[in-house]
């Protein structure tokens, strides 16, 4: 059996309170502790319900455009006015049948996507 532990989203160095604001404080992510072998390498961690989201130094960093992590939310539209008070960008996505979602990036650029469903999903 597979199951997703983490997901890794790059970061620039000396970004961790920026991190911590957006995904912590704005989108209300529990911080982890790092384990201390890693904590030089920079960067920080976050729970994400079952599942880890890690934010990890790349020098140079590249944000990343086009893939991006998918985070399932309970209220698509008022997470959107969250974040767009914030000063960030969104873009709504109609394209998807059976579900609320909008794109928007980290303070670094990085995409992130942002889904609610609206119908039960379909059983196999």
């Amino acid at each position: 059996m597979i199951q997703l532990d983490h997901v890794l989203i790059a970061c620039p160095r000396g970004s961790e309170a920026e991190a911590r604001s957006f995904y912590g404080d704005l989108l209300g992510l529990d911080e982890i502790e790092k384990p201390e072998p890693l904590r030089l390498r920079g960067g920080c961690w976050f729970n994400v319900g079952a599942h880890q989201l890690h934010l990890g130094v790349e020098d140079p960093f590249t944000p990343a455009k086009k893939a991006h992590p998918a985070f399932g939310v309970d209220d698509c539209a008022r997470l959107f006015e969250m974040i767009t008070a914030m000063g960030y960008g969104c873009r709504w996505d109609y394209e998807l049948p059976g579900v609320i979602r909008f794109y928007s990036d980290d303070p670094w650029g990085n995409r992130l996507e942002f889904i609610q469903l609206t119908e039960p999903p379909a059983l196999a």
